[in-house]
């Protein structure tokens, strides 16, 4: 029995190879696969996360300082420009008048911060509305890729609240300046004389060309695939 104990081990040792040799192997399909595909879309696609879909605010601000005396509003109502949206009783010594609260422009609450009642400031934000058949896309693309970017480029939108849901869009808009250069705040590890670089984002502004039927509201994060011209 002491004699095929060493035939036994050499065949341990000869299958460990062999998994061993087909993990290696599978591992670099793998890599060489995820590489490729990496390569394919760099080549066709400016690629990126940092993307929310958005649209111009309508802004309803108080008008003075003093009570919300009637309001109308509540999120989900449309409203129209010039539209009485409620009234104001003003503060101050003697009757003071009721100034009214009228829409800026036509779209729908999307936030509402105001009830009968409450006191607020003049320019307390008392709700906000978007035009609902106007919403666009913000992405912000990585400086050292905004040169493969035009506008009129194709775009496949990915939405976080519609996965499996491939939404259309064109590049509308480019803007034409970052936030700024460099850091002034230096993290504590660092020469503080010694402004450090750090990355710079251009916002693209596109526009929805085809839903696919889903509703895209303000607010709710995307993936985009901006087709390089």
């Amino acid at each position: 029995m002491l004699t095929h104990a060493p035939q036994r081990s050499d065949r341990l040792k000869r299958s460990t190879k062999i998994g061993l040799v087909v993990i290696a192997v599978v591992s670099l399909l793998e890599a060489s696969a995820l590489s490729g595909t990496y390569l394919l879309h760099s080549r066709h696609y400016v690629s990126t996360d940092n993307a929310q879909i958005d649209g111009d605010k309508i802004e309803i601000n108080a008008p003075t300082t003093g009570t919300i005396a009637e309001w109308a509003l509540s999120q989900g109502s449309v409203i129209r420009e010039n539209e009485l949206v409620g009234r104001i009783q003003g503060v101050g010594g003697g009757a003071q008048p009721k100034r009214a609260v009228r829409a800026p422009g036509a779209g729908t609450i999307a936030v509402n911060n105001t009830i009968a009642g409450q006191y607020v400031v003049a320019g307390t934000k008392l709700a906000t509305a978007y035009d609902f058949n106007s919403i666009y896309l913000t992405a912000r693309v990585e400086e050292t890729e905004i040169a493969d970017v035009r506008v009129g480029g194709l775009v496949d939108i990915s939405v976080d609240a519609f996965p499996g849901v491939t939404v259309a869009g064109q590049v509308s808009e480019i803007q034409g300046s970052t936030a700024g250069e460099f850091s002034f705040f230096p993290s504590p590890d660092t020469d503080p004389s010694n402004p450090q670089k750090i990355d710079q984002y251009i916002p693209v502004k596109i526009t929805i060309m085809n839903a696919n039927g889903v509703t895209l509201v303000p607010g709710m994060n995307a993936n985009v695939r901006i087709h390089k011209s």
